[in-house]
């Protein structure tokens, strides 16, 4: 990002920046085209085409290329909307039928056409009746225009329409003058087609409701990307190659680790028994550390009546996500008279109603805190079946939950605890590389809490989270319903962004609740309540890892660690005496006694990402040794029986990723 300048006479960007780079800029904060006329006292800040913003607006133009070009082959299509999304942008279209890969590689070349051509993007301003007239013939982008004027609730459809005045992007010839083609367009835009390059590339189509509601008409959505130049196309290919071999759906059929049975219904998991080993190993040294952190464990029940949320809030802030209640308790007399009336109960979204109750079951003193509630508790959350997603968006879920409550006093300190014991345990699962975001309220009615108590809260998360060390992302909006929260971002083996751990700082509930704690001076206060989950869920952080080790598992959290494959069969009673020292060292190891022979079996083996192969043959038996043989292919000879569980045992106990 460039520096911003003042102007101090007017200027177009054009005469303001000379480096081919810089794309569009910010005039007093808003994005403009490089053709807008700033004006004296304005600050300007170019925008390179690498950062976010570039990149946006390299993707929305594109997406207008890939518009003009399904309305040159096909003229009767309806455009929609065509946004710039993560890595790319979608338009969405009214078609007689459905596009196919033909089509996709026909429009592709259509929009090389239109690329090389270099057509302006001239922005005008018009009026509602202007803009009707003009658009007489496309029935969607009628219906925006009577959304101008403001926030449409959809960011997708502000790129459109949002803001004050209602703007057309006019695709200009630059040798005639003519305009070929318009859309209605908030922008900013390139200057020009060419800028486009070969960058982008038509991914696929797929169905798509006019507006995302199945009560609209149904459009077809064309998918793609867009880069900067073919390299970072080529670059992002890769990744997305990459990605699909890494699919934990996938991995997790092939190496048997869970199922999504039908008959157990959208987003509800089956742990088989090597995924069962890997989620208790998570479990147990989870626990172990929390032991060590000193928290408390407690349990609660799944359900409960709708009372306790309407008290938390989240019959009134969060109802959509929750399954619809059970009205039980209801007793009726023979005539069929209701002698007592029910209560509905609802399974329950979060965790934190309950740990509440068990703080509120006694009085509580300054020197009872902090405490530290743990719970690994079942919620139940009802997603969408669109949005359901293997392990990582599931309807039923185990969170690793933590509620803190201390002092106000003690706030900045406990915070600080929480941030490193989080940092602290997510590295011991293989992930190093983090930065946080800070999630706070925005102008919405969507929050609780007074002025106070948020500010309160927000800068207190700042400073810990900058205290830190780690890059600092803002987040506007995306805090919880009852105050600001710090989300643990990290990336994987290939780089992709997880949200991990959330760290949230609450105010509200404790006095909803009407929580206290007897203060030293006698007084009666009220505590200060910290949400923590560190995995998130227990499903989605095993989807995480297992796509972060593409199922190769470090030793201690593989289900297999070793398993034993003898050269002939003469020598499986040997082997079986190794495997038994193994059990008995705490090691997960097992004989492979089948009739396969053994060059399958360590293929097999192989394939399943077993750590280590231990094979035996006649020198070994006779020197009291076996081979190790790795996953990847490598092989140690001679290794005597001992030393190879000593080495075994080291790696596991330290949790080493090595091999």
């Amino acid at each position: 990002m460039t520096e911003s300048l003042t102007l101090t006479v007017p200027n177009t960007g054009f005469e303001l920046f000379s480096d081919r780079s810089i794309v569009a800029m910010r005039v007093n904060g808003e994005l403009r085209d490089l053709a807008h006329q700033a004006q004296v006292d304005d600050v300007v800040e170019g925008i390179e085409l690498s950062s976010p913003d570039g990149l946006n607006i390299l993707r929305h133009s594109t997406a207008h290329v890939l518009a003009q070009a399904v309305q040159r082959l096909n003229p009767e299509a309806q455009l929609g909307i065509g946004p710039p999304v993560t890595d790319g942008f979608y338009y969405d279209f009214k078609v007689e039928n459905p596009f196919t890969p033909e089509d996709l590689s026909a429009l592709e070349k259509e929009m090389g056409r239109i690329v090389r051509e270099g057509q302006r993007f001239m922005r005008r301003v018009v009026t509602d009746d202007e803009a009707r007239a003009e658009l007489a013939a496309e029935p969607f982008k009628l219906e925006l225009i009577g959304l101008k004027g403001g926030n449409t609730g959809d960011d997708n459809e502000n790129v459109e329409v949002g803001g004050s005045e209602l703007t057309m992007y006019d695709n200009v010839d630059p040798k005639t003058g003519e305009t070929v083609w318009k859309d209605l367009c908030r922008g900013p835009h390139l200057p020009n087609t060419r800028m486009i390059g070969e960058g982008y590339k038509l991914m696929r189509s797929a169905a798509a409701y006019w507006r995302g509601s199945e009560k609209n008409p149904s459009l077809q959505r064309i998918y793609g990307t867009g880069w900067p130049n073919k390299q970072e196309l080529r670059d992002y290919t890769e990744r997305l190659e990459e990605a699909a071999k890494r699919d934990h759906r996938r991995l997790g059929a092939e190496l048997d680790l869970f199922s999504f049975p039908d008959e157990i219904g959208s987003g509800l998991a089956v742990f088989h028994p090597k995924g069962g080993i890997i989620r208790r190993a998570m479990e147990d040294y989870s626990r172990q550390r929390h032991e060590e952190g000193g928290y408390d464990f407690v349990y609660t029940p799944h359900i409960t009546k709708q009372n306790l949320f309407e008290a938390s809030g989240h019959l009134g802030w969060y109802k959509d996500g929750m399954f619809p209640p059970m009205h039980l308790d209801e007793i009726r007399n023979d005539a069929g008279e209701v002698t007592r009336q029910g209560t509905d109960y609802y399974l329950k979204p979060m965790n934190c109603p309950f740990h509440i109750l068990i703080y509120r079951s006694q009085g509580r003193s300054y020197r009872d805190l902090p405490m530290r509630l743990f719970e690994f508790g079942s919620v139940y959350r009802y997603e969408k079946s669109g949005v359901v997603h293997g392990l990582t968006r599931v309807r039923g879920m185990t969170q690793d939950d933590a509620h803190i409550f201390t002092t106000p006093d003690k706030m900045e300190e406990e915070l600080t605890k929480v941030l490193d014991f989080v940092l602290s345990l997510l590295r011991d699962y293989g992930l190093n590389d983090f930065y946080l975001e800070l999630s706070t309220r925005d102008g919405s009615d969507k929050f609780v809490g007074s002025d106070e108590l948020w500010d309160t809260a927000t800068k207190t998360l700042e400073k810990v989270a900058t205290d830190s060390g780690l890059t600092l992302v803002p987040d506007p909006g995306g805090a919880a319903f009852y105050g600001p929260k710090i989300s643990v971002q990290a990336r994987d083996a290939i780089g992709r962004t997880w949200q991990m751990s959330t760290i949230q700082l609450d105010f509200n509930l404790p006095e909803r609740f009407g929580l206290e704690y007897t203060a030293s001076d006698g007084s009666r206060q009220r505590p200060v309540m910290i949400h923590r989950a560190l995995f998130g869920s227990v499903e989605r952080f095993f989807g995480v890892l297992l796509e972060h080790y593409a199922g190769a598992f470090p030793v201690w959290l593989a289900p297999q660690q070793v398993v034993a494959v003898p050269v002939a069969e003469e020598y499986a009673d040997y082997l079986g005496d190794v495997v038994a020292q193994m059990k008995k060292a705490g090691i997960r190891a097992e004989l492979d006694a089948s009739d396969d022979r053994m060059q399958k079996k360590i293929r097999n083996h192989t394939m399943a990402k077993v750590p280590y192969i231990v094979i035996a043959g006649e020198e070994d038996r006779a020197n009291g040794a076996v081979s190790f043989r790795f996953r990847n292919g490598e092989q140690v000879n001679g290794v005597p029986i001992a030393d190879a569980i000593a080495r075994i045992t080291d790696i596991i106990e330290r949790r080493s990723q090595d091999i």
